[in-house]
């Protein structure tokens, strides 16, 4: 796979395959819940075209790339894969912020019904913090690791379970941390219903056939939303108003 390297300047070395422009463009107007119409009017563009795009090698120009991106609160960057390889988080903090606690309730529909999340646990070298592919299972969180893994060493302890999401086009976001006790799944006919239940396999691939639980004990969570626009350069003040919702950790 190619990679996109980003550079200070903001200019893109290498550009991702341009299969992947596709899948991203799928990806970011299936999370904002928008239809291929809407944002083809966004952009200026026709349906057919941005079917098109999302379906083929397509090597649209930088005009409409710009366009697209904004039509899908993203940038080109992002789109075109340069971000890969990056810490998130990189832009600015907008000019005026709100930083909102988040009930029980918004934390779970955050959770959603999958996703990647972090598992926090003390090991004998110290705090550990591992990713793993997670499906919530009723009020519980439930993934999969290897056996004789950390992440299945766990079983019987109190964790720390983290998710979030970062909008960098707009630079905000929100966080959800679970906190509860690891359990490991023995009952064969639990663990088969968990492989029915699950969106994918571990990303990490191999044999990560060991399914653990998280009961949770605390849900909290956090949402940083953007009042207004960025600070103009010089110190200027952002001119749209709005309020934004969007997601970061």
């Amino acid at each position: 796979m190619m990679r996109a390297e980003s550079h200070p300047s903001g200019e893109c070395r290498e550009r991702a395959p341009s299969g992947e422009l596709g899948r991203r463009v799928a990806m970011r107007r299936e999370q904002l819940g928008l239809s291929r119409e809407q944002v083809a009017e966004r952009a200026g563009a026709a349906p057919g075209y941005l079917q098109y795009v999302e379906e083929h090698q397509a090597t649209p120009g930088i005009g409409f790339l710009l366009r697209l991106a904004e039509a899908l609160e993203s940038t080109v960057a992002e789109l075109t894969g340069c971000t890969t390889d990056l810490p998130p988080g990189l832009g600015h903090a907008g000019y005026h912020t709100q930083l909102l606690e988040l009930d029980p309730q918004e934390c779970h529909l955050l959770l959603s019904t999958h996703g990647v999340g972090r598992v926090g646990t003390m090991t004998d070298d110290g705090p550990t913090i591992l990713p793993v592919n997670y499906v919530v299972d009723g009020e519980h969180i439930a993934y999969r690791s290897a056996r004789d893994s950390l992440l299945t060493a766990v079983a019987g302890r109190t964790v720390a379970f983290e998710v979030d999401h970062v909008d960098e086009a707009l630079s905000q976001g929100w966080s959800v941390l679970v906190v509860g006790t690891a359990a490991a799944v023995d009952d064969s006919e639990a663990a088969r219903r968990l492989d029915e239940h699950a969106y994918t396999t571990p990303w990490a691939g191999g044999p990560r056939n060991v399914w653990l639980t998280i009961t949770p004990t605390r849900v909290t969570g956090r949402r940083i939303r953007v009042l207004e626009s960025h600070a103009a350069p010089g110190g200027g003040h952002g001119t749209d108003g709005r309020s934004r919702d969007g997601a970061r950790a």
